[in-house]
């Protein structure tokens, strides 16, 4: 079935992208472990190799597995197509290596993910371009100029869990002539939808919340049709930062399940951060849920649901490592977006890398937990939150 929105998400997460299979009749799309694939004759290859003619003829730079997994993307994001890639960081690195030339600006609102922060520094500056870091939506429209090229965002960031005003963001992006990128992995399109709210292109790092099971990685940006042809040329044909097939297909398998998922995870985030607000081992709580966080209004009104993702900082990173290893449900992984539960210390893991006055500039503190919450019962999950909690709350009552 291809893209139709006269159906209901739902409905297009099991039916996107693929039905039967053309030459066998099978019902789940089949895994095409296939490198090349025969064109017929030296004039079709020509067409094919020249753009003239769509068809497959080097699984580098499409398969028919990967295909139904970006066509799949593009539908419940509502956008026209998807490139699909090895990694959330070949998204990341094929978007800049696509987008971006010498003289040209980027404006993220951090924090971003570790990795594309540290791409965005440490490997586009070093071809010209100039990196621009902003507090929030005000400091974006400050920092434009004729020479804005990118602004980059994350909704909910990673790992405070701010929100980002995406129509405010798309609409700064038109006013200087932008294109507007939106890191959509933390809400997926069950909950946000960027597009719908002005943004251009909208990339994930499949490995989380799309697979949703942990066994595989993968990466995938959707938006225009014109733009997408030329990041296949660049990331697939020149960088070759392909998604093999049977990557795709346990990203298709997981995906048909990604709104029952995220609704299971939301509902467990939901009462984690209501059985937390207001604990006395916290220093703070980060989950947009709550009405008591800042960007609660925003998140209202462009999410359906608060997502599966909370963060806590108890004050110090002894007391963080002491929480974390009296964990029991909470695998300790530096990933999200799991149906098993999983948490980690973004400071000393995913952001590492930023050093510690970024660390400091961008909320990312010592003490700073990342909970990712996966399917499990809620109730377990808080027994064994609050049980680490009152494990570091012993400690740190203990005279001397």
């Amino acid at each position: 079935m291809t893209h139709n929105p006269d159906r209901a998400f739902r409905t297009r997460a099991v039916h996107a992208g693929h039905g039967l299979d053309p030459a066998t009749g099978a019902h789940a799309t089949p895994i095409y472990a296939t490198s090349t694939f025969g064109y017929g004759s030296a004039e079709r290859g020509a067409r094919l190799f020249a753009g003239e003619e769509q068809g497959y003829f080097y699984s580098r730079l499409t398969n028919p597995t990967v295909r139904a997994f970006e066509q799949k993307v593009a539908s419940l994001e509502g956008l026209p197509d998807a490139v699909a890639f090895a990694s959330g960081m070949g998204a990341v690195s094929a978007l800049c290596l696509t987008l971006l030339k010498p003289g040209d600006e980027v404006i993220f609102v951090a924090p971003l993910y570790g990795g594309t922060t540290g791409f965005l520094h440490e490997v586009a500056a070093k071809f010209g371009v100039t990196i621009h870091e902003a507090p929030d939506e005000a400091g974006v429209e400050a920092l434009t100029g004729p020479h804005t090229r990118l602004i980059w965002v994350e909704t909910p960031t990673n790992p405070a869990l701010g929100i980002v005003d995406l129509a405010r963001i798309a609409r700064a992006a038109r006013e200087c002539g932008a294109l507007s990128v939106a890191d959509n992995t933390f809400s997926t399109p069950a909950l946000t939808r960027p597009a719908e709210h002005g943004i251009d292109l909208v990339m994930h790092s499949a490995t989380k919340y799309l697979g949703g099971h942990g066994d595989a990685i993968g990466g995938v940006v959707a938006g225009p049709a014109d733009l997408l042809a030329e990041l296949r040329g660049v990331g697939l044909r020149h960088v070759g930062a392909s998604l093999g097939p049977f990557e795709a297909y346990l990203f298709l398998r997981g995906m048909k399940t990604l709104p029952l998922r995220m609704h299971a995870h939301c509902e467990g985030a939901a009462t984690l951060a209501q059985a937390l607000d207001g604990h006395p081992a916290l220093s703070a709580l980060h989950y947009p849920g709550l009405r008591t966080h800042p960007g609660h209004a925003v998140a209202a009104r462009q999410m359906s649901g608060f997502g599966g993702l909370l963060s806590i900082d108890l004050g110090s990173q002894g007391a963080a490592s002491a929480f974390l290893n009296h964990l029991t449900l909470f695998t300790q992984a530096v990933s999200l977006g799991d149906v098993e539960s999983l948490s980690c210390h973004p400071g000393s893991t995913t952001h590492h890398l930023l050093g510690r006055e970024a660390l400091r500039r961008q909320g990312v503190t010592p003490g700073l937990v990342r909970l990712s919450v996966g399917i499990e019962d809620p109730r377990d999950l808080v027994d064994d939150v609050l049980g680490a909690l009152d494990h570091v709350r012993a400690g740190q009552l203990q005279p001397g």
